[in-house]
């Protein structure tokens, strides 16, 4: 901020930024020698009468801001991150190291495929690999994201349908599944259709059957589910769908809870999408580019996207064009071929035993935060969970401290919240996803912050109320920041002085 000991300006001086000052710069370009273009005769109206204002700032001005915004943030790296059906595991570097390799850093997507060969062998292989990990015949890189993933399959099923002359508009959804689903039958002109698990957080057959007609496209099945439990009767659900015509949907989400132990497409699963970023350690938002590959049985080969990497006469081409009845392209290129890199590193390092190891370390991490968290807070599904636990703030009612409460106060003890408030159907929710990537050690330490929280929540709940006091920003106001975002930054009118306070009480809290 102006006047700060971090810039040196003082609050007289006469800055539209916190930073800077005029022809203050941090490039060294030498002279172009392009002939000068007539703006306004290439941009028309678009063209700028005044240069944008931007900061104009040293290198070192300009390196620090992004430091200490990097600082600011929480991450998989510095802490434990128990962010429930999102899989927060730590991120190999070597992962980092494969991707950025010239040879596959350096490429353009339009390079011919005879000098992109090495790349297209990755893909080929990354596609074989993945078909195994998941039980099924064919897989799409192509989609950018998980949730793209879900709108190809679910493409992928009206595409069929159409083609066998039918055109079903049901989708079964339990309310135990990924919330994306509706919004993906949506886009395809289908009509969501929900219905209740049961009261063990488990669908049957016999639940589903009076919503089984001729007219449902597909059900689609989160499994491990939203509870954290495994859908033990899928296979008997996609018998039924089958039998009616439809196909069934696998969200792929949570594959870190199966794979090396069990295949979607050996319960009957006709079609998934991976998350990378969640099961095979590709980064996690941050807004950067994702992959969401899409398994399926043979039977929607001919809808697939496109392109697909196929391998003729020992050489690998992409094939654009030779599906007549595919469902196209959904976005530009190839994919994001660095996510695959890293995907293939992980993939080749773990092995068919590391990827099974991983499964069992993370359903055993999860069933011991059942165990421990369960001495003290309410487990709705007091059983065997799979990778993931939900808990909820059912003891904390008569201290006023809610769930919310709870999620910011862990901050200040320096653990990122768990998902919280979902799945919906668990009043004041938390959904606790410890990866196997987290040791014992982190696991206890997580356990007695909880108990901690649980203790102060009726000793002093007003001082978790206000949680959290130690991060760079206090609570916000959620419901005026919903209503009225500040979507645009403005100068300050006045010095913003640090706050006195270091984390709430004199006591050593943190």
């Amino acid at each position: 901020m102006p006047g700060s000991a971090t810039t040196g300006l003082s609050f007289q001086t006469p800055l539209i930024f916190e930073q800077g000052a005029p022809a203050r710069h941090a490039a060294s370009l030498r002279p172009d020698d392009l002939p000068r273009v007539d703006a306004k005769a290439v941009l028309g109206e678009m063209a700028r009468d005044v240069p944008p204002v931007l900061p104009e700032v040293s290198e070192p001005e300009a390196f620090r801001h992004y430091v200490r915004l990097s600082q600011q943030n929480f991450a998989i790296d510095i802490g434990m991150y128990p962010l429930g059906s999102c899989t927060m595991k730590y991120n190999p570097k070597v992962n980092e190291w494969a991707a950025r390799l010239p040879g596959f850093g350096d490429l353009h997507p339009y390079m011919p495929d005879e000098l992109v060969q090495g790349a297209l062998e990755l893909m080929w292989r990354l596609e074989r690999g993945l078909a195994e990990v998941c039980g099924m015949d064919r897989v799409s890189l192509h989609p950018a994201a998980g949730a793209q993933g879900e709108l190809a399959g679910l493409m992928m099923i009206r595409a069929y349908h159409q083609a066998q002359g039918r055109d079903p508009k049901k989708v079964l959804i339990p309310d135990t599944a990924h919330g994306t689903n509706p919004a993906s039958c949506a886009l395809n002109g289908l009509r969501a259709v929900p219905f209740p698990a049961g009261e063990d957080g488990i669908v049957t057959a016999e639940a589903i059957a009076p919503f089984v007609d001729d007219d449902v496209a597909a059900v689609m099945a989160t499994n491990p589910n939203t509870v954290g439990l495994f859908e033990s009767h899928i296979a008997e659900i996609a018998e039924l769908v089958h039998s009616k015509g439809g196909l069934v949907y696998g969200d792929g989400a949570n594959l870190n809870a199966l794979m090396g132990k069990a295949r979607p497409g050996d319960l009957g699963i006709d079609v998934m999408q991976f998350n990378l970023h969640k099961t095979f350690t590709t980064p996690h938002g941050g807004g950067g580019p994702g992959c969401g590959p899409v398994g399926y049985k043979a039977l929607l080969d001919p809808f697939a996207p496109v392109p697909v990497v196929e391998k003729r006469d020992g050489r690998f081409v992409l094939d654009q064009g030779s599906r007549p009845n595919s469902v196209g392209r959904l976005r530009s290129f190839q994919g994001n071929f660095g996510m695959m890199v890293r995907a293939y590193a992980y993939l080749r390092e773990m092995g068919a035993e590391g990827l099974r190891q991983a499964t069992e370390l993370a359903v055993l991490n999860a069933n011991y935060l059942r165990a421990r968290l369960g001495e003290l807070w309410h487990v709705p599904y007091d059983t065997t969970c799979m990778h993931e636990v939900v808990i909820s703030d059912r003891h904390l009612k008569e201290s006023g401290v809610t769930t919310m409460d709870v999620a910011k106060r862990l901050m200040d003890y320096g653990f990122h919240p768990p998902t919280v408030y979902f799945p919906l159907v668990v009043k004041g929710a938390m959904l606790v996803e410890p990866t196997e990537t987290e040791s014992l050690q982190t696991l206890d330490e997580f356990v007695e912050v909880m108990k901690t929280i649980s203790d102060e929540a009726f000793a002093d709940p007003d001082f978790v109320h206000a949680a959290p006091h130690s991060t760079r920003l206090r609570r916000l106001d959620e419901t005026q920041a919903a209503r009225k975002p500040v979507l645009r930054w403005t100068a300050p009118e006045t010095p913003t002085e640090p706050s006195s306070a270091s984390g709430g009480t004199a006591e050593t809290r943190p």
